[in-house]
């Protein structure tokens, strides 16, 4: 699966510890992230990462294209919903996106959690009954 990982700065260190907690399970499929994200999850995991440009500029836009063209799976957006973001629009779009391609999205530590362990059991392969041919 390809899963694309996104933190506010608030909750990059929760993405980190969490991206090292799953660290076994993340290795077995490609990861995304925007590009701060990305590289402090690399260097703290060891995972092998693409790195897109930072979030605000332009990350979650690049992110938001490969899920319009089915190139995503799966997306986890730590958000910091006390702060308010000047690219909040972005995230509505992003979430619209996954909403309007069936990607399945956490936007916090417990629905994480519950996600990636459907995806330790193999209960996230729904493309296969949507659609067999998009494997």
């Amino acid at each position: 699966m390809n899963i694309a990982l996104i933190a506010h700065d608030a909750k990059k260190e929760l993405m980190t510890q969490f991206c090292i907690a799953y660290c076994g399970t993340f290795s077995k499929h490609s990861l995304c992230a925007t590009g701060t994200t990305g590289k402090i999850v690399s260097e703290a995991t060891g995972l092998e990462i693409t790195k897109f440009l930072c979030g605000y500029q332009g990350g979650e836009e690049q992110i938001a294209a490969r899920i319009a063209c089915n190139e995503i799976d799966l997306l986890l957006l730590f958000r910091d919903p006390l702060t308010a973001k000047p690219n909040e629009p972005n995230e509505a779009n992003l979430l619209r996106l996954c909403d309007v391609h069936n990607i399945p999205v956490a936007t916090n530590i417990a629905t994480a959690e519950a996600l990636i362990m459907a995806l330790e059991r193999g209960d996230l392969d729904w493309r296969d009954i949507i659609n067999p041919k998009t494997k």
